[in-house]
């Protein structure tokens, strides 16, 4: 079974079904699918527009419950919140900032507002917590012999425990590449796969680096999709498998670094390699980012996305906040100072066991 293909099938399927066009293809960020959606036309004013975005994400989106229980969101009361502040006197940039504020009420990395001029977006996720990485500290463990795989930095460290630094999934992959990124690595006694800061990008670059550390076909989590306009109104869970790699595997232990700045495909390949017996997490808590995105146009113009395919673990838990480590790791001031990164040597303390 093929995870990302299948994934689309099912989304294609339910656009078929559903009352409205859903017509989904991949972007760039996590699990980064858009579709159009034919909405009720409404004029373009700054009431029209207000209108036409709330009632998109009230009949679209799919973290409503989940959030509500997480820190209270109601929908209902952020139309009242946010409508006292509309008025057809208004200049589009007021208008562009209230609506900007009024999404930001979701709390969610996927939900933006574009227009020409700027991108309306939710970063808090990781703006308001410590990074946990030093470009400056991945120079030194890197040194300037590294070698470069496609979207991969690598190298062998000098206790024999293999580096490898994967900055973005936008950056391709192909089976060649990790063919010949694993051979080089094979004697070493353990792997460290650093994607932190990796905001995501095309989740079958992320599939196809895990399948190299599965040895069976591997429960890994769920799907649903959206059959309604109802804030309920979704499919049962559909079973998410990972299928190994019919090329060189990975069978010694791992360790994969992350921080807040992992989002979306990176979120989703942290939630995979969870699954996995031989891969301990390491670092921060991830930034989160697990609903399918798609996309939908207001009367302005302005272009809408929002999550509207809600993802889970393997225990069926939601992700969308993000996951925690095994290892909870900061950067330590003092480490920094020695040009030792923290969350590096903590790796490397657990794969020399």
């Amino acid at each position: 079974m093929d995870y990302i293909h299948n994934s689309i099938q099912r989304i294609r399927q339910t656009a078929k079904a559903a009352p409205l066009a859903l017509l989904p293809f991949f972007i760039l960020a996590l699990l980064l699918f858009t579709s159009c959606i034919d909405e009720d036309e409404r004029p373009d004013t700054p009431t029209g527009n207000f209108e036409a975005l709330w009632h998109i994400i009230d009949e679209h989106y799919c973290f409503f419950d989940y959030k509500q229980q997480a820190y209270g969101l109601d929908w209902t009361d952020v139309y009242a919140k946010y409508r006292v502040r509309i008025s057809d006197s208004m200049t589009e940039l007021q208008l562009f900032e209230v609506l900007t504020d009024m999404l930001a009420e979701l709390r969610d990395g996927h939900v933006n507002l574009s227009a020409s001029y700027d991108y309306g977006r939710y970063w808090t996720w990781k703006e308001a917590y410590p990074t946990n990485y030093s470009d400056s500290l991945e120079r030194v463990y890197l040194g300037t012999d590294y070698k470069i795989a496609a979207g991969m930095k690598y190298r062998i460290l000098d206790d024999n425990i293999g580096y490898i630094r994967y900055e973005s999934f936008t950056s391709g992959i192909g089976e060649g590449n990790l063919d010949d990124v694993l051979s080089y690595l094979i004697l070493c006694r353990g792997l460290i796969i650093d994607i932190r800061n990796n905001g995501g990008g095309d989740l079958t670059y992320a599939e196809r680096l895990a399948a190299r550390f599965v040895g069976e076909r591997t429960l890994v989590g769920y799907i649903q999709h959206k059959t309604g306009k109802g804030h309920n109104d979704f499919s049962a869970m559909e079973p998410q498998y990972l299928e190994p790699s019919s090329n060189i595997r990975w069978h010694k232990p791992v360790c994969l670094l992350t921080n807040r700045g992992v989002f979306s495909a990176a979120n989703e390949f942290t939630s995979m390699m969870r699954a996995l017996p031989n891969v301990i997490l390491v670092g921060d808590h991830t930034g989160g980012g697990a609903g399918l995105p798609f996309s939908s146009s207001l009367p302005s113009g302005w272009s809408v996305r929002f999550s509207a395919c809600p993802m889970y673990d393997a225990q069926r838990q939601q992700t969308e906040f993000g996951i925690e480590p095994d290892y909870n790791v900061q950067l330590d001031e003092a480490d920094i100072a020695r040009n030792r990164d923290t969350i590096i040597e903590t790796a490397r303390q657990l794969l020399a066991r």
